[in-house]
């Protein structure tokens, strides 16, 4: 925490500088320095960079490649299709676990950190029916940009606090594997609720810098108005790259590398523990596998797309980006499997919350008939 504290003040530091020298002048009709006779200067590529026009600040113009790439079949297309199937999978898969674990489970330490994580993936399903609706509209935003600064910041924040909380469940394993007599002094309500608050508070300050900085511009000769998507070349120079950097690094490989070591000690213990230990050691293989399957590479072209320094590689870079980063999403569709539903003993708890409820609602819908028809016959009468 110490470290995200020294490090977003330089963050917000570089968003303060004056980036006019990266700007480039168009006129109303798109006569390039008609009054001067000057030509501009080739942008320097970085994501899908805007040129900011002089007497429109809010429009960009982008390369015709980027802007194919913008509005092809890939983003209006391939990542609402994801971050639809993220929703339809990930909103009632979470949203039934973290009912069973709230009402259901005794409260354990590693219960209170699996509820945690299922509140974080269900928040991140919650955040995509806008993103959703902006892809299928060939990238328009019709929301604000309020509502586009706050989805972004959403987007991304529950989804490295979920990174995030991963690494606090891979810490919580490690000491009941590897640890079990410390694990009696150490694993307790304290250090599940510890590991949660520092987990979502660094979250929340990794995704803060993508709330403070304006995301909705027009793309030029056109009506759409892209979120995110289109930056200005001098604020993804100063501002955007080290927020992201810190992002990756901080939200995800930090993460993945204490998951590496946790999982790592922990099925060097199952292994060791002979074939009695043969389920629990696939599992845990598992629980690795998918988070590095669906969080290394979205972050690692998100580290090459802001440090590649070959002018024409950052929109081909962003291209592939937008993709992969709406696959990452989808392992919030899979951490309930893999966490809660993998278990017979949970299975078991659902079907009896959902006999449960389903035994009220009948005995209610009974009632319901009961009094009904006592009313009906008193009026006969």
């Amino acid at each position: 925490m110490w470290a995200l504290v020294l490090l977003w003040p330089v963050v917000l530091g570089f968003g303060l500088e004056d980036d006019s020298q990266n700007t480039l002048t168009y006129d109303e009709d798109d006569e390039m320095g008609s009054a001067g006779g000057e030509t501009p200067h080739s942008p320097h590529l970085r994501s899908f960079p805007g040129q900011v026009w002089a007497n429109n600040s809010h429009v960009l113009e982008i390369p015709d490649s980027s802007r194919a790439l913008l509005l092809g079949w890939v983003s209006t297309r391939l990542v609402p299709a994801l971050y639809g199937l993220t929703l339809l999978v990930g909103l009632p898969a979470n949203g039934l676990a973290l009912w069973v674990l709230a009402t259901r489970v005794p409260r354990l330490p590693s219960t209170v950190l699996l509820m945690n994580l299922a509140a974080a993936d269900l928040l991140l399903a919650l955040t995509l029916p806008l993103r959703i609706a902006y892809h299928l509209q060939d990238q328009h935003w019709p929301f604000g940009e309020a509502a586009c600064r706050a989805t972004t910041a959403a987007l991304y924040g529950h989804m490295y606090g979920s990174v995030l909380l991963l690494a606090a469940v891979s810490l919580d394993r490690y000491l009941g594997v590897v640890h079990p007599f410390r694990a009696l002094t150490l694993r307790g309500r304290r250090l599940a609720a510890g590991l949660c608050a520092a987990a979502w508070l660094a979250a929340a300050a990794l995704a803060l810098p993508l709330a403070l900085q304006r995301q909705t511009f027009r793309l030029s000769h056109s009506d759409h108005v892209l979120c995110h998507d289109a930056l200005p070349v001098g604020a993804q120079a100063s501002y955007w790259r080290p927020a992201f950097l810190c992002l990756a690094v901080l939200g995800c490989f930090l993460p993945l590398l204490v998951m590496l070591l946790s999982y790592g000690a922990t099925l060097c213990a199952l292994a060791a523990g002979g074939p009695r230990y043969s389920h629990a050691l696939r599992l845990t293989a598992l629980v690795l596998a998918s988070a590095v399957a669906f969080f290394v590479p979205s972050n690692i072209l998100l580290l090459l797309h802001y440090s590649d320094p070959r002018p024409d590689a950052w929109g081909d870079l962003y291209a592939a980006y937008v993709p992969s980063l709406a696959l990452s999403t989808l392992n919030s569709c899979v951490d309930p499997f893999i966490y809660y539903y993998v278990s017979v003993e949970f299975r078991d708890k659902v079907r009896e919350g959902l006999l449960c409820v389903a035994q009220g609602a009948s005995a209610a819908s009974r009632e319901g008939g009961t009094q009904g028809t006592g009313t009906r016959s008193t009026s006969l009468v």
